[in-house]
């Protein structure tokens, strides 16, 4: 199964040169998350999932 777990959403339409998602994923990755940012179409936002099913604290 292919479980994810949405850690944040960040619209899409965010300031220019500006990267919240990824600069939140990277965050989370520095503290042993292996997030990763994703694009929900749907929505227009960018999610920041973390594969398995790990949930943040």
């Amino acid at each position: 199964m292919n479980s994810r777990v949405v850690l944040e959403r960040f619209p899409a339409g965010g300031p220019r040169g500006s990267w919240p998602a990824e600069e939140f994923a990277q965050v989370q990755r520095a503290q042993g998350k292996p997030a990763e940012v994703v694009m929900d179409l749907h929505s227009d936002a960018f999610l920041v999932v973390v594969r398995g099913g790990e949930s943040a604290e």
